[in-house]
């Protein structure tokens, strides 16, 4: 799987002009029609289709795939036709998804437009949809014909939405490239130079999924802070004003997982407090609450990783390193929800 990070009118003139589709039909949510699809309208060829779905977690479902599945059986699209998604991780994931298994499989490519989707998302395969409140839950593996991304597009985020994006990033140093934790470690996230951040957070991935790309070993690294991140992701997203972004769950797994870490002697006090400290400056506490837990607890056994009934963690073995498929206990899990919320 080729990814480019380039300006979107060079990278996608070159692939349009290398593949020949019978029919290419564009997908995006209101945000990305009005900000980024008018930076590709005039790239497309005539008879180009439209196909625009509802923004946010919540409408990543079945439901909105049988909207794209009609709208591409209504515009009579076959199988040597192209789907682009345009957008962020929901767009990619559900855009993907439909793709793959619309008339057994079409092409597709990721045009990523948020941070989140640019360093993590977009890259190495991973489809899906939420399922009863489950993140991801129904999915598939298949790669996309191309990942193009553009660090300009990035620019018509709100700043929230960028802090989010940047916890994958803080993710692939910690459990990848401890260098450049220590150089991250010590700037602000306004200091960053995000450029250069996303394509060395998306070389980390490609190497990591070229390794091993269904997800049967190493790959599971890239999940250190999803565990618990996601359950209080999941848990919170019903939750009204309490709902937080996927990047800010995963820095209060983030801080909770690298307790465990400690805990496990895996990790020193020191690195343990670098992480925290950084994490909190950056993002804030998530305030949860005691009769929270259990629930909290109870989504962790939803976690793709686990084997029977097996809680399994991606923990890091220093600044830089991961170990995977590590059996935690709940009360593990909750004396590391205690650190976090203490």
């Amino acid at each position: 799987m080729s990814v480019q990070i380039a300006p979107i009118s060079d990278s996608l003139s070159q692939f349009l002009g290398q593949n020949a589709y019978s029919k290419i039909a564009v997908l995006v949510d209101e945000h990305t029609n009005k900000l980024c699809f008018p930076l590709i309208e005039s790239l497309l060829p005539k008879g180009s289709i439209k196909i625009q779905i509802k923004s946010g977690e919540e409408h990543k479902t079945i439901a909105t795939c049988e909207k794209v599945w009609a709208a591409l059986t209504r515009a009579n699209m076959d199988r040597h036709g192209l789907l682009i998604n345009l957008g962020g991780g929901v767009i990619g994931d559900l855009g993907g998804f439909c793709a793959s298994t619309y008339k057994r499989g079409i092409d597709f490519i990721q045009i990523p437009t948020t941070l989140l989707a640019q360093v993590d998302a977009s890259v190495g395969g991973k489809l899906g949809i939420d399922f009863h409140g489950l993140k991801n839950h129904i999915g598939v593996f298949q790669l996309p014909k191309t990942v193009l991304i553009d660090p300009t597009f990035i620019h018509s985020l709100p700043a929230r939405q960028q802090r989010s994006g940047f916890a994958e990033i803080i993710k692939h140093c910690l459990i990848r490239d401890g260098h450049m934790w220590e150089r991250i470690s010590h700037l602000s996230f306004e200091e960053t130079d995000l450029a250069e951040l996303i394509a060395h957070s998306v070389a980390i991935k490609q190497a990591v999924v070229a390794e091993d790309p269904k997800e049967k070993g190493l790959r599971k690294i890239l999940n250190f802070g999803h565990t618990l991140g996601h359950a209080i992701e999941t848990y919170l997203m019903d939750q009204g004003k309490r709902k937080i972004l996927h990047g800010e769950a995963i820095a209060c797994g983030m801080i909770m997982e690298a307790f465990l870490s400690y805990e496990r002697g895996l990790i020193g006090l020191r690195d343990l407090e670098s992480i925290e400290t950084y994490l909190f400056e950056t993002y804030g506490r998530v305030i949860l609450k005691e009769d929270e837990i259990p629930a909290i607890l109870k989504l962790t056994a939803q976690d793709k990783k686990n084997k029977g009934s097996e809680i399994r963690f991606s923990l890091l073995t220093g600044l830089g390193d991961c170990g995977y498929d590590i059996p935690v206990s709940s009360s593990e899990m909750k004396k590391a929800i205690h650190y976090y919320m203490n």
